[in-house]
């Protein structure tokens, strides 16, 4: 453990059984926290519809009730993730989960689409500030022997969230609790919250780079803009059919964040205290890491969006019924997460990459189905592929999460969570808007049945491109993870 970081508090006081009921509830309350903001990213999807015709909000402001909190949880996460490195990672943690909380009862209780906006940004930049925390405090707390189990459960907890988030929203919206609507996908969050503040405040460790100073706002300027430029267009630009802004605006962000790169580097050198640790990119795990989560993000962002069009629009199915798809994909995630990090640590980069191939073979398989059935394909066959799909993920998402963070500094782990955060987030924006290349634009908007199917077994093509290119990525990952 590095001389920088102090987590005495947990190594030195509470010993023996003490000590591993301690880092239990330790893991409980950080996962918990990732759970929120997993199934408040995507809840919302399908509670959309119902929040339009309570509030009277338009089709713009819609689209900004998921995109307001998107921006700001994708923007603020190198920064929350140096918040922690330099005020304590348990107390920055307490904070953001604080302001969530809040902001998640302001988002209940919201009856216009202005408020409801506004306190979604709240939500988006205090997520921004908690989840960094997470993986922070799970590589700092536990050991090299118990941090496989800890990931292990990370990666279930992120499967979990982001595809049974969808599935939730519209079951809750339905079932109208209390006659309340859309509203319990957001007040669910504040025992939830409450909770997590108490049991943290009592029982989490705290922990801090002890040598770094202040804030570097001149970076935390340079990397928001840059950010912001880029997933910005990414997240709006399809609605507005793609107009020359959309381009001009990725380009100036790239130009932005290597201006970025290079004042971070020559803060460094003199002596000052950077907003993301530089030297963290000198390690190739890190780095490799990060591009393969950045592809990663990049194909869960096509690849769920347009499965769930051609559940509905191509074999109109029912939401329900397509709701049993991410079920099984949610099974399928969390049987492939639990065992991951264990196998890494055994098999190394052969773990995430065997996750790669099974989920690449799958969707082949899958797409010769699609083509065989066509918009006929059966409510089993359709359903029943997503659980080695989802096997296959869960296998990626754990292990690469340990892989790529094993290495880091423990002084630095605030930052280097932020970034790989960061990294997923812009590839699930980039995802995202790839759908009107690799899916829209291949037929009407208004075509249902063999149109929608045809482009989905396109889409699929590209996602095992994108598997396979994640596959060579992993190559640079340790032949084994580092064992103490």
């Amino acid at each position: 453990m590095s001389a920088d970081t102090d987590t005495s508090p947990l190594r030195s006081t509470s010993p023996g059984i003490r000590t591993g009921h301690r880092r239990t509830i330790t893991l409980v309350v950080v996962l918990v926290a990732e759970l929120m903001n997993a199934l408040d990213g995507s809840a919302v999807y399908t509670a959309l519809p119902s929040i339009q015709n309570d509030t009277g909000a338009s089709t713009a402001a819609v689209q900004w009730v998921h995109a307001a909190y998107a921006l700001t949880f994708a923007l603020g996460l190198i920064t929350g993730g140096r918040l922690g490195d330099l005020h304590g990672r348990k107390r920055t943690f307490l904070l953001g989960t604080g302001v969530f909380t809040a902001a998640s009862l302001l988002c209940g209780l919201a009856g216009t689409p202005a408020l409801l906006i506004a306190a979604r940004i709240v939500q988006g930049g205090a997520a921004a500030v908690m989840v960094p925390q997470v993986l922070a405090t799970l590589h700092i707390t536990f050991d090299e022997g118990s941090r496989a189990k800890a990931f292990s459960l990370y990666g279930t907890v992120m499967s979990l969230g982001s595809v049974a988030g969808p599935v939730l929203g519209g079951v809750v919206t339905g079932a109208d609790l209390f006659g309340l609507g859309w509203r319990p996908i957001f007040l669910i969050n504040l025992p939830i919250g409450l909770a997590a503040l108490l049991l943290g405040l009592r029982h989490l460790p705290e922990s801090r780079d002890r040598h770094a100073r202040r804030l570097d706002l001149v970076g935390v300027a340079l990397s928001g803009l840059g950010l912001l430029l880029i997933v910005f267009p990414l997240t709006v630009g399809g609605e507005h059919h793609w107009p020359a802004w959309s381009f001009v605006m990725p380009a100036a962000g790239l130009v932005i964040l290597a201006v970025f790169v290079l004042q971070q580097r020559s803060r460094t050198a003199r002596g000052g205290a950077p907003l993301v640790v530089m030297a963290l990119f000198g390690n190739r795990a890190f780095s490799a890491g990060l591009a393969a989560q950045l592809v990663f993000g990049l194909l869960s962002g096509v690849f769920f969006l347009t499965w769930t069009l051609f559940m509905q629009d191509g074999l109109g199915l029912t939401p329900g019924q397509a709701a049993l798809g991410f079920v099984a994909a949610s099974l399928g995630e969390m049987g492939g997460a639990w065992p991951a990090t264990s196998l890494a640590a055994r098999q190394g980069r052969r773990a995430p990459q065997s996750g790669a191939l099974l989920a690449a073979v799958t969707l082949g398989g899958y797409a010769w189905l699609i083509a065989e059935q066509g918009a006929g394909l059966p409510l089993v066959l359709t359903v029943a592929p997503m659980l080695p799909f989802g096997l296959g993920l869960g296998m990626i998402g754990a292990a690469l999460a340990d892989m790529t963070l094993s290495e880091a500094d423990h002084a630095h782990a605030g930052s280097a969570s932020g970034v790989f955060n960061t990294s997923t987030q812009l590839g699930i924006a980039l995802g995202t808007a790839l759908t009107s290349v690799v899916f829209f634009a291949h037929f009407p908007a208004s075509s249902r049945g063999t149109a929608v199917t045809t482009a989905f077994t396109g889409t699929i093509w590209c996602v095992v491109a994108a598997l396979s290119a994640m596959w060579a990525l992993m190559f640079l990952l340790p032949k084994r993870t580092p064992t103490g």
